[in-house]
């Protein structure tokens, strides 16, 4: 939660980015605590500039965003429905959708 609040700042999203912090950020999605995974998918939409969106944005974030988007827990669902809808190309979505081989499968939902 911290890194998404510093993250808002130019100096610290520009450092951020330049230390490779989105990977780490990107393996955050797969925590089970529903909380880290909202900060997660919201540290990656502060830091997504037109630099960064093919990392921020990469196949297999959204192919997690289409699972966590048909999430039980309404926040989840949402937050990942406007990550799809705002950050993501429609063109990003349908190809997530239509893969055969589906990578983020393995990851689960958070729990509560």
């Amino acid at each position: 939660g911290g890194l998404c609040n510093l993250c808002l700042d130019k100096t610290n999203k520009d450092y951020i980015l330049e230390a490779n912090g989105v990977e780490p950020i990107i393996n955050c999605l797969s925590s089970s605590n529903e909380e880290t995974v909202m900060s997660a998918v919201t540290t990656l939409m502060y830091l997504t500039t037109p630099q960064s969106r093919q990392q921020t944005t990469a196949l297999p974030v959204v192919e997690c965003m289409l699972r966590f988007s048909l999430s039980a827990s309404r926040r989840l669902s949402n937050l990942a429905t406007i990550f799809l809808e705002d950050y993501c190309t429609p063109l990003q979505v349908e190809e997530a959708r239509n893969l055969s081989k589906h990578t983020a499968v393995g990851i689960p939902l958070p729990k509560d």
